[in-house]
């Protein structure tokens, strides 16, 4: 790592701490001195799991003398990707959502310690936005180099299609390992790993045209399921029974689960069986996987509250023609466990939420976090380079 000492670092838009389980796994020697987000709900997940609370006051506040007093030599943001989503209104920077961001890029060039180093993770479009167009602006007037990438776990061995954007920039004198790809958009992870002096190529500045030729380097889905079964594969049991023991691991407390759809209580993984009318209805429009699947689409804020585009669905009874070929309801369809769905973004098995947070927000959350397996490497990349 750059100098060989621990790092001061401010992480903005904490969530439930995705970004610093990261930073963890990358193995930097590293104190977040304060983490940053507004939703109440998410620091109390990080603080349960962490024990600190994140500041919760606007961020918008914030003065260049207010970020100076904290000493950070790097930043790490996830800033709310709404406004930048296909499905959105696509307002960018005219998005009320995005101005905490913007106000933090306004304050840079007034730091009398900016930071050495920035890192920020976004949905894929924000490259294009004109947000994106005056972060760079500021960061380049500023001294800083920017490498940016589009990279999906799918390129780290995880069955999970949720390809993002990141920019990582370092001030001067500081450099990347490979200042080759500076100002430049990458779309494989082979940089993250190219040592002083190796040869580089152009192959990663091609966009990735097919995620599915990755597959076959990814690990089943079985493997990021709670528990497996003993079963043979046309009746393999993976989710309704021992629901109660999965279900004492989910909530701390199998006596508090409670159906909110229904609005009655409910135990063990009846909570997560979908509806045979969901199936009539919305049937065509589920995406849905098997335990031996090397494939498992994005999770969104909304899963478990809407069936389309928000995420797959698992059949726990394995056909013998896979797919809608075959009768869903006969399939025993359930929606991935929150716990399952921390598993697809890598984070650690120490992970837990706190028992008053219901499965709604859980779900929610998780579908704003981030892919550890992928953040960490980029977070390696960023703290190391040349001495």
């Amino acid at each position: 790592m750059e100098g060989k000492h621990q790092w001061r670092v401010l992480e903005f838009y904490s969530g439930v701490g995705g970004m610093r389980y990261s930073l963890t796994k990358a193995g930097v020697d590293a104190q977040v001195v304060e983490a940053f987000d507004i939703n109440d709900v998410a620091n109390d997940v990080y603080e349960h799991n962490f024990g600190h609370r994140p500041y919760q006051g606007n961020i918008q506040s914030l003065t260049a003398a207010d970020l100076d007093r904290y000493e950070a030599q790097a930043w790490l943001l996830s800033p709310p990707c709404q406004p930048y989503t296909r499905q959105g209104l696509q307002k960018q920077s005219g998005d009320a959502r995005a101005f905490s961001f913007l106000r933090i890029l306004e304050l840079i060039p007034h730091l009398s310690q900016p930071p050495i180093f920035l890192f920020v993770e976004n949905v894929v479009g924000f490259e294009t936005s004109d947000t994106h167009a005056k972060m760079i602006e500021t960061l380049k007037s500023s001294g800083f180099a920017t490498q940016e990438f589009i990279l999906s776990p799918l390129q780290f061995a995880v069955p999970y299609s949720r390809p993002r954007y990141f920019c990582l920039a370092k001030r001067n004198p500081s450099s990347f390992w490979s200042p080759y790809f500076n100002d430049k958009l990458i779309w494989c992870p082979s940089p993250l790993f190219v040592h002083d002096g190796e040869p580089v190529t152009d192959e990663c500045l091609r966009p990735q045209e097919n995620w599915d030729k990755l597959l076959e380097s990814c690990v089943p889905v079985e493997h990021f399921l709670e528990f497996k079964s003993s079963a043979g594969p046309k009746m393999a049991d993976y989710g309704f029974e021992n629901a109660n023991n999965h279900i004492s691991r989910e909530s701390n407390d199998p006596s508090k689960g409670h159906d909110e759809r229904n609005g009655f209580s409910s135990t063990g993984l009846d909570l997560y069986h979908v509806p045979l009318s969901l199936i009539e209805r919305w049937g065509s429009a589920m995406d849905i996987v098997y335990p031996d699947s090397r494939r498992c689409c994005c999770f969104t804020k909304s899963y478990y509250r809407y069936v389309k585009g928000t995420g797959s669905l698992l059949a726990t009874v394995q056909p013998e023609m896979k797919g809608k070929g075959f009768p869903l309801k006969e399939q025993c369809l359930r929606y991935f466990t929150p716990r399952e769905v921390a598993n697809f973004h890598s984070f650690p098995e120490h992970f837990v939420f706190p028992d008053h947070v219901n499965l709604k927000q859980r779900y929610a959350l998780l579908g704003n976090s981030l892919s550890v397996a992928v953040v960490a490497p980029l977070l390696h990349y960023l703290f190391t380079g040349p001495s």
